[in-house]
């Protein structure tokens, strides 16, 4: 059981955030009623670990979800990348003690990686959850096919089976609806899913024709290359027509944008960061929301075909970065 909307802290504690307004939105998150916190070893160069774990030091550790990942390079070594048995091994021990804690709710492989056998992989998570550092395995941004090898193979070893996915999903970003969510569907899978609001693109404060505004996520170094595909006047005009959709409804926009993604049975929970503590009081108001299929047609209406469909944009790196 995870809680509707998760806290992550992938481009904020750490990095863009000073510690104490992290702390400040952890707490609001907790006050929320959020018990679900995603991060990854990567994250801020393993500093978002670190501030987590200070953030949620003496909080009853059982009534917590936390989420961690493994993939992406922690170190300047060959072995401080990928998903190997070496690197999985030591990168879990050095994100338990980062993250305080004896163990991780749920451990996910960050992308697919190709130079490891995937029994070797699945291995060692296996024996992660027998050794108790790890309750449950899950995986992000992998493709149907591999998800789908993953879990035959589980199956045939008698290995801890897969149970989540956490892909990039929202209103403009749907390529996990032809092919990944109906596997997820049949095998017992769950969504986390990551940037339900596009990088802020979805919040409508990217205004077609004008310079982002300073400070945004479109002007950090950090986070710009990612919202560049989204940072198009095409897109951003569509965009600005889902204001009335959202004033009519009594939403704000990344409320709409949250709930949206929340109405797609397979999504267990939606991931949202903050940098200031009123972001997730607004965002978690998401929880619960009812959409009409008349509110959906129209948002289908509105964005039309600036929306993303495409299952090949899921990719994982051929090579370990």
């Amino acid at each position: 059981m995870v809680s509707e909307i998760s806290y992550g802290n992938w481009l904020t504690h750490g990095s863009q955030v000073e510690e104490d307004a992290a702390k400040q939105c952890v707490q609001a998150a907790l006050d929320e009623g959020i018990t679900t916190f995603d991060t990854a070893d990567v994250y801020a160069g393993t500093k978002a670990e670190e501030v987590l774990g200070r953030a949620l030091h003496g909080v009853r550790r059982e009534s917590l979800e936390i989420f961690t990942k493994v993939f992406w390079p922690t170190g300047s070594g060959q072995n401080d990348r990928g998903l190997s048995r070496k690197h999985i091994t030591e990168a879990i021990n050095g994100s338990l003690r980062r993250l305080q804690t004896d163990y991780v709710d749920l451990y996910q492989a960050h992308r697919f990686d190709y130079e490891t056998p995937l029994e070797e992989t699945l291995k060692t998570f296996d024996d992660l959850v027998r050794q108790g550092k790890v309750l449950y395995i899950g995986v992000s941004e992998w493709t149907a096919d591999q998800i789908a090898q993953a879990l035959k193979i589980a199956d045939e070893m008698g290995f801890d089976r897969i149970v989540s996915n956490q892909p990039q999903y929202n209103m403009l970003w749907r390529v996990i609806e032809t092919e990944i969510v109906p596997l997820s569907e049949k095998e017992g899978v769950g969504q986390i899913v990551w940037s339900p609001i596009a990088q802020g693109v979805l919040t409508g404060k990217y205004v077609p024709g004008q310079q982002p505004p300073e400070g945004s996520r479109a002007t950090d170094k950090s986070g710009s290359a990612m919202i560049s595909r989204f940072m198009r006047d095409d897109v951003l005009t569509r965009v600005q027509e889902l204001k009335p959709v959202a004033s009519d409804l009594g939403l704000s926009m990344a409320q709409l944008a949250t709930a949206w993604v929340l109405q797609n049975p397979n999504v267990s929970s939606a991931i949202v960061g903050a940098s200031r503590p009123d972001q997730v009081r607004d965002n978690v108001k998401a929880a619960g929301v009812k959409l009409e299929a008349g509110v959906l047609q129209r948002i289908d209406e509105v964005l039309g075909d600036v929306v993303e469909r495409d299952a090949s944009k899921t990719v994982s790196p051929r090579t370990r970065p």
